[in-house]
């Protein structure tokens, strides 16, 4: 919330027919907050986990737990899961093992793109040992394959020729080791999500190719074993895109993603992607 400091801040939708409204906002942080699209849900617990840059505590890497009563929500204390400057963080849960991963750059390592695994016990989460899944990355996307019961982590490639790569993590316990890096896009990729489409039981990403016009692209990934292969990228813009957001409809088993136009004065759009 920039009006109140840029504490971070939490507050609970309630949908009915094509209307949504909220209860009151909680401050989750009380000091500058960042990178906070790292949220997820974690059904075993039926806890929120959010991930976060903390500015009120050198910017490290910071994680909290939410519990949702009506239309309010209510969190633990904060834990520190990575103390150093840490962005692009992101999110997913592991329903198999129960287990939150976050991924995200760390700048106390040389910007390399780092993986952690969480557990929440109650209104409060714990950590397992990082790992490094690429020496040095920019954005990061993240998403769980029901499927393959892995994690698919996708990222800009920093320390090469900014392409993007994507790996495959294993949870193991409070760890998780990767499969080896994929190439899906030989080319700049900027700002990477993810969906999982359980009709494909497919990993989507959708990026922009600066590469090629700065158009937004896609792809579908399946992952066998520890290793991951990709279909040919399909345009979902036709202009300079800037992917923000993607979500799976399981009612039209379709995706929609929320992007910027940025040819048209960074204007937000979305469109429907057809797997």
């Amino acid at each position: 919330d920039q009006d109140d400091n840029s504490y971070g801040k939490a507050i609970v939708g309630t949908v009915s027919g094509t209307s949504i409204s909220f209860g009151s906002a909680v401050t989750f942080e009380s000091a500058s907050v960042g990178d906070i699209p790292g949220i997820c849900f974690d059904s075993t617990n039926n806890k929120v986990v959010i991930g976060y840059r903390d500015g009120g505590n050198s910017n490290y890497g910071t994680a909290i737990v939410g519990t949702v009563s009506g239309t309010s929500i209510s969190f633990g204390s904060p834990t520190v899961f990575e103390s150093a400057n840490s962005r692009k963080i992101v999110n997913a849960f592991d329903s198999v093992n129960g287990k939150v991963v976050i991924a995200y750059r760390d700048y106390g390592n040389s910007s390399a793109g780092t993986a952690i695994v969480g557990t929440v016990s109650g209104t409060s989460i714990s950590f397992g040992s990082a790992t490094v899944f690429n020496d040095a990355v920019d954005g990061i996307g993240l998403n769980y394959d029901v499927q393959s019961g892995k994690v698919v982590v996708s990222f800009q490639d920093d320390g090469g020729f900014a392409h993007g790569i994507a790996r495959v993590g294993t949870i193991s316990g409070t760890s998780i080791s990767f499969g080896t890096e994929v190439t899906y896009n030989a080319a700049s990729t900027i700002a990477p999500d993810h969906v999982y489409d359980p009709t494909t039981e497919k990993t989507i990403i959708a990026y922009r190719d600066s590469g090629g016009g700065s158009y937004g692209e896609f792809v579908e990934g399946t992952v066998s074993g520890t290793s991951i292969t990709f279909s040919s990228p399909v345009q979902f813009s036709t202009s300079d895109a800037v992917p923000y957001d993607m979500v799976y409809d399981t009612n039209a088993k379709k995706a929609v993603i929320v992007f910027s136009n940025t040819a048209s004065s960074s204007r937000g759009e979305a469109t429907v992607i057809t797997p």
